[in-house]
């Protein structure tokens, strides 16, 4: 499967954007989704990730309750809704599948298989 993210930009501080991540080569219907971001000189950080089965979500403590992860199966699509951004969400934003099935959420890199491209987003103060 490819992954191709795209919405990036740069916006100002308490600032809304929705990045996109679109999928191609077969269904990810049964893929659990994450997104991940990098910072400059910092690792790879885990945001979201969406369950195949149910579409539960998890996020991490540094975006709860401001970003949302969304799926849209017909369209083989995966969403990141970003809500008051802050300077320090300035990084690369990755998207991520894992294609294990299992139930438990993927939190770590090495439990994805699939990577898109990346998207630059630049929030501003």
């Amino acid at each position: 499967v490819q992954l191709q993210a795209s919405g990036g930009g740069l916006v100002q501080a308490g600032d809304s954007l929705r990045l996109s991540c679109a999928a191609s080569g077969r269904t990810i219907s049964t893929y659990t989704m994450g997104w991940f971001r990098q910072g400059p000189e910092r690792d790879r950080e885990f945001l979201a990730s969406i369950r195949w089965s149910d579409d539960t979500t998890f996020y991490a403590d540094s975006v709860k309750g401001r970003f949302t992860i969304l799926r849209d199966n017909p369209k083989n699509t995966v969403y990141l809704q970003m809500n008051s951004l802050k300077p320090e969400d300035t990084a690369v934003y990755y998207c991520a599948a894992d294609s294990s099935g299992l139930s438990r959420p993927p939190r770590y890199r090495y439990e994805y298989d699939y990577w898109g491209q990346g998207t630059q987003v630049t929030v501003s103060s």
